[in-house]
């Protein structure tokens, strides 16, 4: 077989196992997502949550900043000789806009005993589901 056509076929057989785009009308809705993300965020920082819980929605690289941002929160604990403590939080409110079709940026407020934060994420879709290709916690 040609290299070209070998190369053509390779190319093939990678965009059919490669995740395949998919429309907003057939998502579900991103809303009740975005919350449980922002919730698991705050869970995750305050060391009572693994962050492998919430892998199934966030890409590579917010899982891998999250990852970061829990083992800082995990050290500057045992600095202090704290435990980690369950948090007591409340979803103030969530802001969300399409850009475009199959995409979601969000806004979402948590208010703890502390503090209120904001937590932005943008939410894709992929293979019929929606993934976070970012998270921040403001």
């Amino acid at each position: 077989m040609p290299p070209a056509i070998r190369r053509y076929r390779t190319n093939q057989i990678h965009d059919m196992f490669a995740p395949q785009r998919t429309a907003t009308k057939s998502l579900p809705d991103a809303e009740p997502l975005l919350a449980t993300l922002a919730g698991g965020a705050v869970e995750v920082i305050a060391g009572v949550r693994d962050v492998d819980q919430l892998s199934r929605w966030l890409a590579e690289e917010p899982y891998r900043n999250l990852v970061l941002r829990a083992n800082l929160a995990a050290r500057a604990r045992s600095a202090r000789s704290q435990s980690a403590r369950q948090p007591v939080y409340r979803i103030q409110r969530v802001l969300s806009t399409s850009p475009t079709d199959g995409v979601v940026e969000a806004t979402v407020i948590v208010a703890t005993m502390a503090r209120t934060r904001a937590i932005a994420i943008r939410l894709e879709g992929y293979d019929r589901r929606w993934r976070a290709t970012s998270l921040a916690v403001l």
